[in-house]
């Protein structure tokens, strides 16, 4: 399975974590394990509860100074499940808070020994326009390291 794919739209990181899918699942649906894993450094907090299904959504609130890129500052937005198969796929969008059509999801499979295989994709191929040369607007490194602290942060049982 390939680590990375890029595309002119898409960002899509595998990493193999040693958990159950219900537990990696559990904790992305969770608006606290949005916050807790983010590599980003712009999710602060939140409010709301856990996902249940399509159409749920929750409210993070931002701070865009971790990414240095635009004046933003400290914003909220509003995170709605578009996709929800329970230890499968999870995904959202950011609705009307954001005027560029952007969404972020994870797929889980099973791996060899026992292990989930963790994708995070970040898609913005329905962007257009001059607000598509500012796409993506999270690096592959953040993604990265999200799944990195996703991985950490199951392991340490929080």
């Amino acid at each position: 399975m390939p680590d990375t794919v890029t595309l002119p739209d898409r960002i899509e990181v595998t990493r193999p974590i040693d958990a159950p899918a219900s537990a990696i699942f559990d904790l992305l649906r969770r608006p606290s394990g949005h916050v807790a894993i983010d590599g980003s450094g712009m999710l602060q907090d939140f409010t709301g509860e856990p996902a249940e299904k399509v159409g749920d959504t929750f409210v993070i609130h931002m701070d865009r100074e971790a990414l240095n890129d635009v004046p933003l500052g400290k914003y909220d937005v509003t995170v709605h499940i578009i996709a929800f198969e329970q230890d499968r796929e999870i995904a959202w969008d950011l609705g009307p808070d954001v005027p560029y059509p952007h969404f972020y999801g994870y797929r889980l499979a099973p791996g060899e020994g026992g292990v989930t295989n963790v994708t995070s994709y970040y898609d913005w191929s329905k962007v257009t326009g001059a607000a598509r040369e500012r796409f993506p607007v999270v690096p592959e490194s953040a993604i990265r390291a999200t799944l990195g602290i996703l991985d950490r942060t199951l392991r340490s049982g929080r």
